[in-house]
């Protein structure tokens, strides 16, 4: 019963053949069997979870249901949901059990959705691996020695695990496309402002951006149709009609332009990622799409901008944490410096700490100029080269890592890990929106993704390329032992 798709799992609930408690069950005693050793979720509930099961079945049976009623998800710990611990996989946060809910999770409340729990984390969202986290890092699915990508590990990995049919990640720099290819699910991050980031705890504000997570394209739609809309609470949430994403799934790929960005394909890539862009181009120049070259000439100033204006915006943020109003505080201290010094040394990891100190350098005085102003302007290029790239195209295919998952530990050094998210960083500068989708497997049996970017509010196209390409191939359909 676990290996439902979000819209398999409706489809049955809604036609009663299944109740919401009991695929709620089947959920929970999977999650008891397999999570010990996957540490996809931090956080479980079971009376919470069978609550809103049974409040799911009550509506179905007045019938005032909607499609996602009964169908379960799991939040990334990200995400505050009254009543439930909503930690961000840091000890600053560990005895934090939030007051009020996310505007996004309310949304799928509102549809009856059934909670599953809170998944795994890198710490505030500042990881590729899921390493560091405060409760330890997550295993990918397909193998436990190998990391399930960052900082949306935990989401990505208990849907590839069948522990749920779907889940809400966070993507600030690729934080929902990075592990969704790790781990050979679909994963999508919306144009910035489309869902609300009110109750989502901050990492770098003008980045951060919510999004949904599932075994297809077409179960992300559903997702997305429900998460988004405008949020007065959210002062970057965009005011726009509401949309239906699943309105281009049946759209054939005929006549569709598909950018291939010369920078993407150079030799950095791994063998096995090579071979996935190659399937996915003989997949597109199958069904009737046209490929035509494009330049992103300053992709390799992706990353220093983004370290810069994300390391800024991190230390600001995360100043609130200082132990006075809520979260960890010191049991030992002399005055109230202390206190504010010992707090944030125990209460952040190693990751936190390094990216906080950045920040607050190049926001000092005598180095804004310097880094931070100049970051913004590399911004704007970076923007400005998409957009001049889709007066060319109307798509753009990417890889969406280097390689496949590494093994846990195996990034030396910082610098490593950041250079792993170099494809997937120019789009969260630009806020544009893009998927990662499976397209194929490592030699060693590891799930390889690759990216559809599309232009500001292209999300529906987006998704209606990906569902063509998962009608006419199985690499979504793939599951871990």
């Amino acid at each position: 019963m676990t290996q439902y798709t979000l819209k398999q799992a409706s489809s049955l609930l809604q036609s009663k053949q299944i109740s919401a408690v009991e695929l709620a069950n089947e959920y929970l005693a999977a999650i008891a069997e397999k999570n010990p050793a996957l540490n996809g979720y931090i956080t479980i509930d079971q009376d919470k979870t069978l609550a809103e099961a049974r409040a799911a079945d009550e509506r179905i049976a007045q019938g005032n249901a909607s499609a996602l009623t009964g169908v379960p998800v799991a939040y990334k710990d990200i995400f505050c949901q009254t009543g439930w611990r909503s930690a961000c996989a840091s000890k600053m946060l560990d005895n934090f059990i939030s007051p009020y809910t996310a505007t996004v999770v309310q949304n799928l409340l509102d549809e009856g959705m059934v909670t599953l729990g809170r998944t795994n984390m890198d710490e505030f969202a500042m990881g590729s691996t899921n390493e560091t986290s405060f409760y330890g890092a997550t295993k990918n699915p397909w193998n436990l020695e190998h990391v399930p990508g960052g900082s949306s590990g935990g989401s990505a990995a208990v849907v590839a695990a069948r522990l749920a049919p779907a889940a809400l990640g966070s993507d600030t720099g690729g934080s929902i496309r990075q592990p969704a290819s790790h781990c050979g699910i679909t994963g999508i991050k919306p144009t910035y402002g489309t869902v609300s980031r009110f109750g989502m705890v901050a990492y770098a504000s003008s980045f951060d951006q919510a999004g949904p997570m599932a075994q297809t394209a077409e179960d992300c739609a559903i997702l997305l149709n429900a998460m988004a809309g405008f949020d007065p609470k959210d002062s970057t949430s965009l005011e726009s009609e509401k949309e239906d994403y699943t309105r281009d799934l049946n759209q054939p790929l005929k006549g569709v332009k598909i950018g291939l960005p010369k920078e993407y394909f150079g030799e950095g890539n791994s063998t096995d990622v090579q071979t996935a862009l190659q399937n996915t181009i003989d997949l597109l120049k199958a069904q009737g799409a046209e490929l035509v070259e494009v330049s992103l000439p300053q992709t390799k100033l992706s990353i220093p901008a983004y370290y810069v204006l994300t390391s800024a915006e991190a230390s600001t943020n995360l100043s609130r944490y200082d132990g006075v109003r809520y979260g960890h505080r010191a049991a030992q201290f002399g005055d109230l410096e202390e206190m504010y010094g010992k707090t944030r040394a125990e209460g952040f990891g190693s990751e936190v700490k390094r990216r906080i100190m950045i920040g607050t350098y190049v926001l000092s005085h005598g180095y804004y100029d310097a880094y931070y102003l100049k970051a913004q302007k590399l911004r704007r290029l970076v923007a400005d080269d998409f957009q001049t790239a889709f007066a060319r195209c109307d798509l753009i295919l990417a890889p969406t890592a280097p390689t496949a998952a590494p093994k846990i530990g195996a990034d030396s050094s910082p610098v490593e890990t950041y250079l792993s998210d170099i494809y997937t960083i120019a789009v969260n500068l630009a806020g544009l929106p893009a998927l990662t989708l499976p397209a194929g497997f490592s030699g060693g049996g590891l799930p390889i993704g690759v990216q559809l970017i599309g232009n500001y509010f292209s999300e529906a196209r987006i998704l209606g390329a990906a569902h063509q390409i998962q009608l006419n191939s199985d690499w979504h359909q793939k599951t871990c032992k």
